[in-house]
């Protein structure tokens, strides 16, 4: 966007040696804007897939006894749970069965 404001300013609004200087300078904020961009989406990778799940923390949104749901990152999954859980306990996910995660409750934080 900087590149084509820099072009018009030079066409019809700038005498001649300020239109060249708009231009340089239009050009380097685009270049630059498009190398932040780049590093910014760089700095994180996509996490994906099952792995991006193991060891997470989730919430029980419906008692595990032993079956229930628990919400990971916003979604809401099936979820197994061996020592059952109630409802708002915290749970970290285990392992992975298909569609059903297998989770155990959280270690209790120590005060």
């Amino acid at each position: 966007m900087a590149i084509v404001v820099a072009l018009l300013l030079a066409f019809f609004v700038l005498p001649s040696p300020w239109g060249v200087v708009a231009v340089v300078l239009g050009a380097a904020w685009e270049v630059g804007e498009a190398w932040f961009m780049i590093r910014w989406t760089q700095r994180h990778r996509a996490q994906v897939g099952v792995e991006a799940l193991l060891g997470r923390t989730a919430k029980v949104v419906v008692a595990c006894e032993p079956r229930g749901q628990v919400a990971v990152s916003g979604e809401r999954w099936q979820a197994e749970c061996a020592g059952g859980a109630a409802v708002g306990d915290e749970v970290v996910v285990q392992g992975i069965d298909g569609l059903v995660l297998r989770v155990e409750r959280a270690p209790a934080a120590s005060a």
